[in-house]
């Protein structure tokens, strides 16, 4: 994907980089914000989808693409906001708008079926970061091993697929406290928006349905890409527990996405 014109707009790159990150050195590091198109809100990049435009097509317009590692060249839109808010500022042509000042010059074509992009999009960084993670050898597969690491505190991040069974859910998250001396607290692993068979399609194993991460920053990479997953499919009680606190390593993962089962 690239823009008409290689150049910044405002809803592009905030004039604050007031958030901060933290290095592998502890060290804190500025964020760039950005601005929903939508809301108006500021916030850290991360935490965006970044909308692109296709190269220019016969009939002289450009597709509205997502770009969810924010790497094509050119103008950017940031959106902030959920699945259905998305869907309700299309159907009301707000978000045309919006686009419409961010690309100021383009014609534009908004597909129908944007907000099933980025779903895709966002799911699939996800699922290539548990890829990198477990070809790195730092993602735990198998309940045992991940059993293993929970209870001696190893365990950073513990994750489950959609159709996980609730009592091997159950006996990996009482591990998880157990090792995080947090037991009665409610703690519970993240229960994925993604099935067993979408994991282990993936990641290349059989029968993926539970994951563990033992390292503090890889365990950040792949909050920091699942946050946005959450968020767009408006899963807030999971969303909450899934950002790491700064400094302090990785929160406690609590919480399940909201459209979750539990056969």
């Amino acid at each position: 994907m690239r823009t008409p014109h290689n150049e910044r707009v405002a809803s592009d790159i905030s004039a604050t980089t007031a958030g901060q990150k933290h290095n592998a050195s502890g060290r804190q590091k500025p964020c760039a914000e950005r601005k929903c198109i939508l809301s108006g809100e500021s916030a850290d990049r991360d935490g965006l989808i970044r909308l692109a435009v296709s190269p220019e097509k016969d009939d002289g317009t450009h597709d509205v693409l997502p770009d969810p590692l924010a790497r094509a060249p050119g103008r950017g839109a940031w959106i902030g906001v959920s699945r259905s808010e998305l869907e309700a500022a299309m159907a009301k042509g707000k978000l045309r708008g919006a686009l419409a000042r961010a690309f100021k010059g383009a014609k534009l074509t908004v597909p129908d079926d944007l907000p099933d992009l980025i779903e895709s999009a966002l799911t699939r960084v996800l699922l290539d970061r548990l890829g990198l993670e477990m070809r790195a050898g730092r993602l735990i597969l198998g309940s045992d091993r991940i059993a293993e690491h929970a209870r001696s505190g190893r365990a950073v991040l513990v994750l489950h697929a959609a159709d996980a069974r609730e009592d091997g859910r159950k006996k990996l998250d009482q591990a998880w406290r157990v090792g995080r001396d947090a037991e009665g607290s409610g703690d519970r692993g993240i229960t994925l928006p993604l099935d067993r068979m979408a994991l282990s399609v993936a990641l290349g194993r059989d029968n993926v349905v539970h994951m563990a991460l033992a390292d503090d920053a890889s365990a950040e990479r792949v909050q920091s890409v699942l946050a946005r997953l959450l968020h767009f499919l408006q899963a807030d009680d999971a969303i909450q527990n899934v950002r790491g606190t700064a400094g302090d390593g990785v929160s406690s993962a609590a919480g399940h996405a909201a459209d979750e089962t539990t056969n």
